[in-house]
């Protein structure tokens, strides 16, 4: 959530800013009845068969009075069908029988008579079309079908990944928090990276990992991580205790689902307010990113393999810590982030990026972190190709009105 207490994590998927609460075309979205939003066709795709029409009648004028032009508006029903439901087609079906009818009959401009409004190839072309408006028909009441099955999954979809990656307060003990997540697969929710953080006994604690694969197969190892990092949070122990059960629980997880390779690359966190450090646990995730004082700092420390992979290991993994005050924010951020490239092939320079965005100012907050990358990323590219998730934290002091002090 920011400061106003927005969560950000919708705002990826909602966005309540004007320009996008339309269509780029100015129409709503249509809303069946049971509240699930089916996107309306661009405006070249509604406007499509009346262009048939034009450019069928517009060729008729100019073509010999043989050439039977007219005849083309039999796939008028068809081309309605991507755009109308099943009554528009039928009166657009109608509608094409009658033009081709008065064309069949006119003298002006078509050089016909009304002799041939009955001749046996103009009658065929009717019952040509009647036949294909029905087909054109059925296939609007099929897409109509098929969309809303496919709004309704990804409600599902929505609903289920809103389940795993709850919302991240404002506040979580001792520290202010914020979160963004931006999945790879395009018009869903559902993606292979994660994050959460605690209040435990022990100081807050925060995890965000990233499982190889992504989309509807990442899912279930998402809920495994996620479900034993919950209930190991608040055992007693140290965050290297935290990752040990994470590791057992991914050893099980690859027995049971039979993938050798399953694997999920993840930071630990755990903050120490008494102490003032953050304690890190990095099983082969990007390195956490400090912004203290104007300066943008990766807390890099000693590498372990992903969990799930620790039988390959030599040695265990190792903990490390670093300072973290009032007026410090601690980001954290799966590779979607930094590996998002814009035009040319080059990598979102994450650190650059936080430097021009944050020295020599103010003390931001992780709302502030949040919506700068929010805002900065798109600008660096239009195309994402991962799971993106980002979490930032900062130490809270009494008193605190959304940043720290």
């Amino acid at each position: 959530m920011n400061r106003s207490g927005e969560t950000v994590f919708e705002r990826i998927h909602r966005d309540r800013r004007p320009d996008r609460d339309r269509p780029a075309d100015g129409c709503a979205p249509m809303v069946e009845n049971s509240g699930f939003e089916v996107p309306r066709p661009p405006a070249w795709m509604r406007w499509l068969p009346l262009a048939y029409v034009v450019f069928v009648m517009l060729l008729e004028t100019v073509t010999p009075t043989k050439w039977a032009v007219s005849f083309l508006l039999i796939a008028l029903p068809v081309v309605a069908a991507y755009t109308l439901g099943p009554v528009g087609v039928g009166l657009v079906t109608v509608f094409a029988v009658v033009l081709l009818g008065v064309v069949a009959g006119t003298p002006c401009c078509t050089g016909h008579n009304l002799h041939q409004l009955w001749e046996n190839h103009h009658v065929a072309a009717y019952v040509a079309t009647g036949l294909v408006g029905a087909l054109g028909m059925a296939l609007a009441a099929h897409r109509q079908r098929q969309e809303r099955h496919l709004v309704r999954a990804n409600s599902v979809a929505e609903a289920l990944m809103r389940t795993l990656l709850r919302p991240v307060p404002h506040q979580v003990g001792n520290v202010l928090a914020a979160g963004l997540y931006r999945a790879g697969e395009v018009g869903t929710m559902v993606g292979g990276d994660l994050y959460d953080i605690l209040a435990t006994s022990a100081g807050e604690r925060a995890i965000i990992g990233d499982v190889r694969g992504k989309g509807l197969k990442a899912v279930r190892t998402v809920a495994d991580t996620l479900g034993s990092f919950r209930e190991a949070a608040y055992d007693q122990g140290d965050l290297l205790s935290v990752a040990a059960r994470l590791e057992r629980r991914l050893a099980r997880e690859a027995q049971e689902i039979r993938d050798d390779e399953l694997f999920v690359t993840a930071a630990l966190v755990e903050y120490d307010a008494p102490a003032g450090l953050v304690t890190i646990v990095n099983h082969g995730h990007i390195e956490p990113v400090l912004i203290s004082g104007g300066a943008v700092t990766a807390l890099t420390g000693p590498p372990a393999l992903p969990l799930g992979l620790a039988t390959l290991a030599d040695e265990a993994p190792v903990a490390y810590t670093h300072p973290f005050a009032p007026g410090d924010v601690l980001l954290l951020c799966t590779d979607g982030l930094i590996e998002a490239r814009d035009h040319t092939g080059a990598f979102y320079p994450l650190l650059d990026r936080l430097r021009h965005g944050f020295a020599d100012r103010p003390a931001p907050g992780p709302g502030d972190v949040v919506d700068f990358l929010n805002t900065d990323l798109p600008l660096h590219t239009r195309v994402f190709h991962d799971d993106v998730a980002i979490l930032t934290i900062a130490p809270h002091t009494a008193g605190s009105d959304g940043r720290p002090h």
